[in-house]
């Protein structure tokens, strides 16, 4: 049995931040909060925050700019978080409202209606809430049957949500999946930290998986290989949990948002990756030289580049490893879902490419793909 990947949607938030106006903000905070603490700061009590600045923020993670669902407060240096009002119980969910958004588009490319999906997963990094899922919230709202539920393993849940809708469809637990990746991470992000306070942006992309023989879209790429893999490591890292009240001295503390080690994380995932990718590519029996794209995940610059380099044994050329960083930055699992939906349209049958995601856990996906 074949399976394909048939349509792909992409919700764009309806902000935009660019790089210069986040460093106009974090700068007001620093220099407010060491004169704030001079006395503190010079009797050495305190280290005084340093300045940020567009031209750091680009080199060392590529990223120019970032789509948010909300801006109020975020550069506001007294407040430095998106101010979000609580939704009523009785209206869509900021999330849910994202990922509809995008699945719509990637059910109109896959030629479905509502009728026709009979799974939806909700696969990102995090949920607004624990319960209801949200991927049954967004059942509702499409109208579909079936079944439906979240699931979060970080920056790899695209990859992963594709691989569980293909597991579902060769178990005949479904039809036609639907995979929906909506992304609202900036309220994650710890606008005070100067080493992250550039990383996220909010999009939610979507997918649909199913059979080759029920598929009807201009554009169908089949699975040919798909393998996931996990390692337990704390240098990617998120305390935020229901139990965090429980400990009033902690609940706020920087740890329940966004924390890594970015040069351990460069060190030990990138190896990691590079050898899930090859192995992958050899069970397809697929060489670099049949790859007509990598569709990487969208952390971060530098790293894309090493392992584009790795897989092609050479720096890669024009399209080859599209980059969407600079214009969305890091938005975790939807990285490689939206360089794949805004780069597939010119690719013909019998082109190959892979689809690769990476992160905390550490976890990662790959999956070889071959237009049909």
């Amino acid at each position: 049995m074949s399976i394909v990947i048939s349509g792909t949607g992409l919700f764009t938030p309806p902000h935009s931040i660019s790089n210069d106006e986040l460093v106009t903000a974090f700068n007001q905070y620093v220099e407010d909060y060491n004169i704030e603490n001079a006395t503190a700061i010079k009797s050495e009590q305190l280290t005084a925050l340093k300045p940020s600045s567009s031209e750091f923020i680009e080199k060392a993670s590529g990223i120019k700019s970032r789509y948010v669902m909300y801006k109020d407060g975020a550069l506001d240096p007294k407040t430095m978080m998106p101010l979000i009002p609580q939704r009523s119980d009785e209206q869509l969910s900021a999330q849910a409202e994202m990922a509809v958004g995008a699945a719509k588009q990637a059910m109109a490319a896959a030629n479905k209606t509502a009728d026709d999906i009979d799974l939806i997963i909700v696969a990102c990094s995090y949920t607004q809430r624990a319960y209801p899922a949200i991927a049954i919230e967004v059942q509702k709202e499409l109208g579909c049957k079936g079944w439906a539920y979240d699931m979060l393993v970080a920056c790899s849940s695209a990859t992963f949500g594709i691989m569980n809708a293909s597991n579902a469809l060769h178990g005949d637990t479904a039809k036609t999946v639907l995979v929906i990746n909506p992304e609202l991470n900036f309220p994650q992000i710890n606008l005070r930290d100067r080493d992250s306070h550039f990383i996220f942006g909010d999009v939610a992309t979507a997918i649909v998986i199913e059979k080759q023989a029920t598929a009807t879209a201009d554009h169908c790429f089949k699975i040919l290989t798909k393998k996931p893999i996990t390692t337990f490591s704390n240098n990617i890292r998120s305390n935020f949990g229901h139990i965090n009240k429980c400990d009033p001295e902690t609940m706020l503390d920087n740890d329940k948002m966004f924390v890594q080690q970015g040069r351990k994380v460069f060190k030990e995932v990138l190896p990691m990756v590079s050898q899930l990718i090859t192995e992958q590519m050899a069970e397809a029996n697929v060489e670099a030289k049949d790859l007509k794209r990598l569709f990487l995940h969208q952390a971060n610059i530098n790293m894309n580049n090493f392992v584009a380099k790795k897989v092609l044994g050479r720096d890669p050329m024009g399209n080859e490893a599209p980059i969407i960083l600079d214009k969305f930055a890091n938005t975790a699992s939807a990285g490689s879902i939206i360089a794949f939906h805004l780069n597939h349209d010119d690719m013909v049958t019998g082109d190959k490419a892979l689809i690769c995601s990476f992160g905390a856990g550490y976890s990662a996906g790959c999956i070889v793909i071959e237009h049909i």
